[in-house]
């Protein structure tokens, strides 16, 4: 019989990222209503020292696959090591971060367990023996509460919604099988850029632009630079070609949850909407009073950004 909760973590050159806490932290909450073991599983190359990090999170056990052909992720390798761990484990549900490689694992691992998978959950709670996700469906137009049949069952978490909470204790840390077996694609070339900017979706605060920049984002970067936040940008300021797609906030770019999200000069197209609504704060700044963005902000200001926004900066610079 199934029982136990699994959590994928996520880590680059060693390092986790902030969604495999969260995961982790959602992880030990639920396993300690169900009164379930916990694990966590670790794939890469030279990651058992690493491993020890996550201890503080709460896992009963942390599984390690550390091999060199795990170093870059692919769907192949990850997929065909974490099912048989999956498989040899047998628990009731998987966690895993809804990052960008974290959809693409879910999904595969998904296929290959005939396994339910409820994708950018919000919300995960008991209800009798029963698990219950709660996520965005219909490009955000409703939140929907949903039960998965059989078992495992798999829930990718939105980052940045689930709250991080330690729980330290003595994990008991298991080397197990990192064969890859047969992998189609590898990683031929790196190119990334050098930059020290927040990870758009990690961010605890966004700054975003949109048509009403005109395309000069200088002001929403210095109010973004004086927060401590990341700058995000709508389709049209991407489509525009004033910023790159890594920038993009919406249906068909990021999906972020900040603290705090400021929304300068966008109007606010359902699309956009869908990429940004549960963030806790929101703000809007458009010169349009109409503009549907206000619809969904927690404050809202009528007026120029390039006026208003600079003005909030130097208050902010005032403050800390």
């Amino acid at each position: 019989m199934a029982q136990g909760i699994f959590v994928i973590t996520e880590q680059r050159g060693g390092t986790f990222r902030k969604v495999s806490f969260e995961a982790l932290s959602e992880g030990r909450r639920l396993a300690d209503a169900k009164n379930a073991p916990l694990a966590a599983i670790v794939c890469g190359s030279g990651v058992e020292d690493t491993a020890a990090a996550l201890e503080k999170y709460g896992p009963d056990r942390i599984l390690v696959a550390d091999d060199a052909s795990l170093a870059d992720y692919t769907t192949d390798a990850y997929t065909n090591v974490i099912a048989k761990a999956v498989q040899s484990e047998d628990p009731e549900l998987i966690l895993i971060g809804a990052s960008i490689t974290g959809k693409d694992l879910s999904a595969r691992l998904a296929a290959r367990l005939d396994a339910g998978l409820a994708m950018d959950c919000v919300g995960i709670r008991l209800e009798g023996d029963d698990f219950i996700f709660t996520r965005p469906m219909y490009g955000g137009k409703v939140i929907a509460d949903v039960k998965i049949n059989g078992t495992p069952k798999l829930a990718a978490i939105r980052p940045n919604v689930m709250a991080i909470a330690e729980a330290p204790r003595s994990s008991a840390v298991e080397k197990i099988d990192a064969e890859a077996g047969e992998v189609k694609t590898r990683i031929v070339e790196w190119k990334l850029e050098s930059t020290d900017k927040v990870e758009l979706t990690e961010a605890d605060i966004v700054v975003s632009g949109g048509r009403g920049t005109g395309g000069d984002f200088s002001a929403i970067e210095a109010l973004a630079d004086a927060l401590g936040g990341a700058v995000g940008a709508s389709r049209t300021a991407v489509d525009e070609g004033w910023r790159p797609h890594s920038d993009q906030v919406g249906q068909t770019g990021k999906v972020v949850s900040p603290n705090l999200y400021v929304a300068c000069g966008i109007s606010g197209a359902i699309q956009h909407l869908a990429g940004m609504s549960t963030s806790k704060v929101i703000v809007a700044i458009n010169k349009d009073p109409e503009a549907p963005i206000f619809s969904k902000a927690d404050y809202g200001v009528v007026g120029d950004l390039a006026q208003v926004v600079p003005a909030m900066t130097e208050e902010v610079k005032k403050l800390k």
